[in-house]
């Protein structure tokens, strides 16, 4: 018996649809496909849905390299229907992680790590982003599964000195205060916000999030309860959302116009004389005048502990929808969605374009095609699964 060497990749064969497109579509994409399994065209970036795996930080990193457990922890999701995954909140400092087991992008030689995983991702026919952060007076934390969650490390635990727009730390009780940042300062994280889009583009990633809310680094300067600076950086309206602009508009000299670029915000932070929708709305309008953000990543909270939030169902979608429908601009809705009859109703309302889901893809990475099954369609899977289907 004559052996035949086994060739990989292989040739398709030519009806084969990529992994998690609607099996036995119509050449008009949109008739009998429910919204939420639609296309949809943002710059050059082309999602097959509109199922995104929101950022989640795992705390698996060291000295901010991914490895071999986010090589498994994300390319899991591209085979589970999502059209899009974003990579979790990367540092663009080391002094600005969150924890010391956070991923970075805040050198050169991450570059290689991240690109491998991204690769692996495209073959799979679907896209990836990367969100960009700077933790601020979050940072030098305890992961939170470990003792003494998110509290601040000390230097003589192996912490380090963190920064933010003024001397209030995020934990009130805290005796650990972080340094107000030097106008040089600020404008060396600005800079390294740019060589981070700069890495991004290298590591062929298709869209960034950059990270303004819940309390880091760029959402602690928008809110008067924790910037109480008196520079160009601080006081009125303007003033702080000055750096979110700057960072925005250095971003975009490494990261083509022709790519998506997201914002995250916490359109509200639930706190009294805090960040309210208002705000929200009105710096939307100044993001889009510019041209220089695609969608608003709609979150809310994260800035105070006085924060005073009524969780439920669809809890942020509202915010989703007010931006989306007087500012115009692409909005996403993420937060305690959990099935599709509900992702669908967003999406024909016009409250979002897009849905996040984090929770229920980490308990189920094929959370794509269980959507899919609740609307009565069938997704493509790899080839190689193709006897789940007899």
């Amino acid at each position: 018996m004559v052996h035949r060497e086994f060739e990989y990749p292989y040739k398709l064969p030519e009806d084969y649809l990529p992994i998690g497109h609607v099996k036995n579509q119509s050449t008009d994409n949109s008739k009998g496909i429910p919204t939420l399994f639609q296309p949809i065209q943002i710059k050059d970036m082309l999602l097959k849905n509109r199922i995104i795996v929101s950022p989640m930080c795992m705390y698996s990193s060291k000295d901010g390299y991914m490895n071999d457990f986010h090589m498994v922890h994300y390319s899991q999701y591209s085979r589970g229907g999502a059209s899009l995954i974003i990579f979790e909140a990367s540092a663009v400092c080391k002094d600005g992680r969150i924890s010391s087991a956070d991923a970075g992008i805040y050198m050169d030689e991450h570059i290689e790590g991240l690109k491998k995983i991204v690769n692996f991702i495209h073959a799979n026919d679907t896209k990836v982003g990367i969100q960009i952060s700077h933790a601020g007076r979050k940072s030098s934390s305890t992961p939170p599964f470990l003792p003494n969650a998110r509290r601040t490390v000390a230097l003589e635990d192996g912490g380090w000195e963190f920064y933010g727009p003024t001397e209030i730390p995020f934990h009130s009780d805290s005796k650990l205060i972080p340094h107000q940042l030097t106008i040089d300062q600020i404008n060396e994280i600005i800079k390294s916000f740019g060589q981070a889009a700069r890495r991004a583009l290298e590591a062929g990633f298709d869209m960034i999030d950059l990270h303004s809310a819940h309390g880091y680094l760029l959402d602690s300067f928008l809110s008067s309860t924790s910037n109480k600076r008196t520079d160009q950086y601080g006081g009125d309206f303007n003033s702080r959302i000055k750096l979110l602009l700057d960072v925005i508009k250095e971003v975009r000299v490494y990261w083509p116009i022709s790519k998506p670029l997201f914002v995250r915000i916490s359109c509200t932070e639930w706190v009294e004389n805090g960040w309210t929708l208002d705000d929200s709305l009105k710096l939307t309008e100044i993001l889009q005048e510019q041209g220089l953000v695609d969608l608003i990543d709609c979150s809310t909270g994260g800035n105070s502990q006085n924060q005073k939030i009524t969780v439920g169902p669809m809890y942020q979608v509202p915010f989703s929808s007010e931006i989306r429908q007087k500012s115009k601009i692409l909005t996403s809705a993420v937060g305690l969605i959990k099935n599709a009859a509900d992702s669908e109703e967003i999406l024909k309302q016009g409250k979002a374009d897009l849905i996040m889901y984090g929770r229920p893809f980490l308990k189920d990475p094929y959370f794509g095609h269980k959507l899919a099954s609740e609307l009565g369609i069938d997704l493509e899977v790899p080839i190689q699964y193709n006897m789940t289907r007899r």
